[in-house]
């Protein structure tokens, strides 16, 4: 429900702070004091657009806020889908800057137009006589037909299934779609596979090749070199090793003299040792190392290889290229699987559909026969507050192709006419604002006490009725509103004295300027403005003691 309405700098109206009650909310004025500024207010948070020319100062923003109770309305997913912080008064507030920028925002969080006026129309639903309905939409023409029914349970679980339908629905389409475009590359992917498995590939191979082919490359004046090394440390007169033998010898014969020289001589000995190895391992060397035209050819043959495939698939080395056969065998694997995967997942999609349109045939007969009800009680109702000609025929489609959808195999559509001798026809084509208006409040009286329905607002219900029809307008209103918050905005004493809360919109002029103002009204303001409404403002004293009379047999 509306707890709470907060409007600032829009149209007449500077600041205006109004707090509803839970029950029926009475609005009552003059004409073109402010009551149809308020429901522009309201339709700005339900998302509907805005222009600063009617700003009540074209300097400042406008800032539009609802506080609603959400309790009960079954609004989590809603909160869940967006990302949002539920609370259990949620506010909705729209900013609109005078240069015509606007921001929305769902408890302080920013959102976009369109979330604002999902949320936002969940919550108001206004009735006016030049807006357009919601009792010619389907969905809400299903909605009636499911509550008569009683078929939230049954709808909760086929919505269940139905969700799980759509995702494996999709998941199939993605495994189809991705086994076409796998099955298109199957060719390609093999061929690249092979070309890398019959490569043979080899991770740390490419380096030791390169070494290797460096070393033959270079062949000559290695062995060059390492000749002119065993010469000097081996092999020509005074090389090294013959010169460090010398000079243990001298040591050792030194040895007996002085103790320390041993040590020196042990450690000359030890580097002897060592070059002798080294000399040796230099020779081995010399020998092996010979320039091999055909192992550098070989060689140079294996790394172009090597090369080539790099550069093919974009990669540095062959730990890259092993990746990409891995994921090359992957992606062949993948495409031998999927039909199996694909005929399994079609198998658990057509027991879910037989399983799903049993459940929908189930929920389609029960509308069926809920519907005969549905009509009885709107056209009892339209009799009793002046349309006594009105007949509606609600037409019920099932779809026999094994289709479905999100609301089962129905589609709903009332038809209506409101004058005898009429072809019945689609509710936007053959009633007026005031037609539509009272129509709904009958649809409303019959199911608002077997579900949550958000606020509603009628604007100006009563336009063609006076007398004793708007006094039974105002008795139908009266019983919806113990289910349910009702706003209505009315002209007739009789409407207005059924209210719980009486809000009075008025004009005042202050320095030059003019401001649209309300005010909850007392029980005796209550009774003026009910006598004024009777007898104009000319008070008499029968108008305020029928007005008195109004208001006792409301509250009897």
């Amino acid at each position: 429900m509306l707890n709470r309405l907060y409007i600032k700098n829009y149209a007449l109206i500077d600041s205006l702070d109004i707090s509803f009650d839970s029950g029926l909310n009475i609005l009552t004025g003059e004409t073109g004091a402010g009551k149809s500024i308020i429901l522009g207010a309201l339709g700005l948070i339900l998302g509907q657009r805005a222009e600063s020319k009617y700003f009540f100062n074209q300097q400042k923003k406008c800032i539009i806020e609802g506080f609603f109770k959400i309790e009960g309305y079954q609004l989590d997913y809603f909160f869940a889908e967006n990302d949002l912080d539920i609370e259990p008064e949620t506010v909705l507030r729209r900013e609109i800057a005078s240069d015509g920028r606007s921001r929305a925002f769902i408890n302080d969080t920013p959102v976009n137009l369109a979330t604002l006026k999902q949320l936002g129309e969940q919550l108001i639903d206004i009735h006016s006589q030049h807006a357009t309905l919601a009792i010619g939409n389907q969905n809400f023409q299903l909605l009636v037909a499911d509550v008569v029914a009683e078929n939230e349970t049954l709808l909760k679980g086929y919505k269940s299934k139905f969700r799980d339908i759509r995702k494996k629905q999709a998941e199939l389409k993605t495994l189809i779609e991705n086994s076409d475009r796998l099955k298109a590359d199957l060719d390609y992917f093999q061929f690249q596979f092979d070309e890398l498995e019959q490569a043979q590939l080899l991770e740390d191979e490419q380096e030791k090749l390169e070494n290797e082919l460096n070393a033959l490359t270079h062949a000559e004046e290695i062995k060059t070199n390492l000749i002119y090394a065993l010469q000097l440390i081996a092999e020509q007169e005074g090389n090294a090793i013959a010169i460090l033998k010398d000079a243990s010898n001298k040591l050792q014969v030194l040895e007996q003299y002085q103790p320390e020289i041993e040590e020196l001589n042990n450690r000359l000995k030890s580097t002897w040792i060592e070059i002798k190895d080294i000399s040796s391992e230099i020779g081995h060397l010399e020998q092996s190392t010979t320039f091999n035209e055909e192992r550098a050819l070989e060689i140079n043959d294996r790394l172009a290889l090597i090369y080539n495939l790099q550069k093919k698939h974009r990669v540095q080395n062959n730990s890259e290229l092993l990746t990409i056969q891995k994921e090359l065998a992957q992606k062949l694997q993948n495409a031998l699987f999927t039909d199996e995967d694909i005929e399994q997942l079609q198998q658990q999609i057509s027991v879910e559909k037989t399983e799903i349109l049993k459940l929908a045939s189930e929920i389609s007969e029960r509308r069926r026969q809920a519907i005969p009800q549905i009509e009885n009680h709107v056209v009892d109702v339209l009799a009793e507050i002046g349309m006594p000609n009105s007949q509606l025929k609600i037409e019920q489609h099932s779809k026999s192709d094994g289709s479905f959808d999100s609301d089962g195999i129905d589609s709903i559509k009332f038809m209506f006419t409101a004058n005898k001798g009429h072809q019945l026809n689609e509710l936007n084509k053959v009633a007026s604002g005031g037609e539509l208006s009272r129509l709904m409040l009958s649809i409303k009286s019959l199911i608002a006490a077997k579900t949550s329905l958000p606020t509603i607002i009628f604007d100006e219900i009563d336009t063609g009725v006076s007398g004793e029809v708007a006094h039974k307008v105002g008795t139908i209103m009266e019983k919806l509103a113990k289910n349910m918050q009702v706003i209505t905005i009315t002209h007739l004493p009789q409407m207005a004295s059924k209210g719980e809360s009486h809000f009075y919109v008025y004009k005042e002029v202050d320095n030059d300027l003019t401001y649209s103002k309300i005010k909850k009204l007392t029980a005796e303001e209550r009774v003026i403005e009910i006598a004024k409404m009777l007898s104009g403002d000319s008070l008499k004293d029968s108008a305020i003691s029928n007005a008195r009379e109004l208001l006792k047999n409301q509250a009897l």
